[in-house]
């Protein structure tokens, strides 16, 4: 299986959707179209929504990772959400909870970042 990602801005906001798989074969991928859409425009914060992610392994982590210190270094905020049970519990073990939020939507990130719809 592959990798879908579908990115949205909103305000400051870059949006993105994952979905399929986040692993050594897509890691690379997706870490250049999200660096450049936030290169691209007036992107201060960073909405991860990993929905429809069925796996992930220490490679999407880095991803995650890189993209909160980039987001982090422009003065802005990562929020994490709609997370599986599976990515949850990766996440949960790799402590990326204490740097970064997770909430249970889309509308909340936005809201916990200040710039609800």
């Amino acid at each position: 299986m592959n990798l879908h990602v579908e990115m949205v801005r909103h305000r400051e906001t870059l949006i993105v959707r994952l979905s399929g798989e986040l692993d050594h074969h897509t890691a690379d991928d997706v870490r250049m179209r999200m660096d450049e859409e936030i290169a691209r425009g007036d992107c201060r914060h960073l909405v991860l929504s990993l929905k429809s992610l069925q796996f992930m392994d220490s490679s999407g982590l880095g991803v995650i990772l890189g993209r909160y210190k980039l987001i982090k270094h422009k003065g802005g905020k990562m929020v994490l959400c709609d997370v599986n049970r599976s990515v949850y519990r990766l996440l949960e073990m790799s402590g990326l909870f204490k740097i970064m939020s997770i909430v249970e939507n889309e509308s909340a990130a936005l809201s916990e970042l200040e710039v609800a719809l």
